[in-house]
């Protein structure tokens, strides 16, 4: 790869992303984009990554820097790192990460279940703010709840949301116990979403349609049905009445998926299942 940085003062750089696989990259190219940080330039951010991914190898062409691991001379100067690794190797990242970053680098982290307080043992003294975003942040459609400690300035919390921005809109939320709540609903959503598509499509093709045919018809409508939501002031519950025509074929089907051991029991036993998974990754 070209640009790589081994060593020495990296004076302009001041966001580092270590991590840039599915999550840190969508984040990068939403930053790429023109969606967040600004007056930040491409050359004013480092990515980290010993094996980067497609998006990160884009961003060289941009000028974006990049090197396979973080020195005291290449974070010196940085204003905010974002951790994009995942949460079961912080324990061997996380610890040479805050020998060489600066103590006034606000630290954001996206890693799921890795509370404030194990952050906030591995970066002493740091300011830090623990996110969760989700993967439509690539094409600036996501959706991340952030809280913070105490060190984070109001400065810094509307840097980290110019960054987070980047993928799409940025909540707070008043409770870290809350962000295990949220990775279990927008965090792990899209992928309850798409396997919703998958079986949809699946029993088209069972019911007799081409197979590549149910893929369009399933995938489509999902699409279809999500711009809907966006372009509607209406809530989800108020169009869904708004198609449920009595006695037709959209109550026949809702009367099953809202049947008291149907969709809500198996989406509540779901969640519950992320919920308690986010916990269990932080300790």
């Amino acid at each position: 790869m070209s640009s790589v940085v081994k060593s020495g003062r990296l004076s302009s750089t001041t966001h580092a992303l270590i991590g840039a696989g599915h999550m840190g990259g969508a984040l990068l190219k939403g930053w790429l984009s023109g969606a967040g940080l600004d007056g930040v330039e491409p050359q004013n951010i480092l990515v980290i990554d010993p094996s980067p991914g497609e998006a990160a190898k884009q961003a060289l062409g941009l000028g974006v820097k990049y090197a396979a691991s973080l020195t005291k001379g290449s974070a010196s100067g940085l204003k905010l790192c974002l951790l994009a690794i995942k949460p079961q190797i912080f324990s061997k990242v996380g610890p040479g990460l805050s020998d060489v970053l600066p103590k006034d680098c606000l630290i954001v982290s996206i890693m799921a279940g890795i509370p404030l307080a194990r952050l906030e043992e591995i970066f002493p003294g740091h300011p830090i703010v623990r996110v969760m975003p989700n993967l439509p942040a690539a094409y600036g459609a996501g959706i991340a709840a952030y809280t913070c400690n105490g060190r984070v300035s109001e400065a810094q919390k509307r840097m980290a949301e110019q960054a987070l921005r980047a993928g799409g809109k940025v909540v707070s939320v008043a409770s870290e116990r809350e962000i295990d709540m949220v990775t279990a609903l927008s965090g792990s959503g899209p992928g309850y979403v798409f396997y919703f598509t998958e079986i949809m499509a699946a029993i088209g093709a069972d019911l007799g349609l081409d197979k590549a045919l149910a893929d369009e018809l399933a995938r489509q409508t999902v699409i279809g049905a999500g711009t809907v939501l966006t372009h509607s002031d209406q809530t989800a519950s108020e169009l869904r009445r708004s198609v449920t025509s009595p006695g037709g074929t959209t109550e026949a089907a809702l009367d099953i998926l809202m049947a008291k051991d149907g969709l809500p029991k198996l989406m509540k036993d779901a969640m519950r299942a992320a919920f308690r998974r986010s916990q269990e990754l932080g300790k």
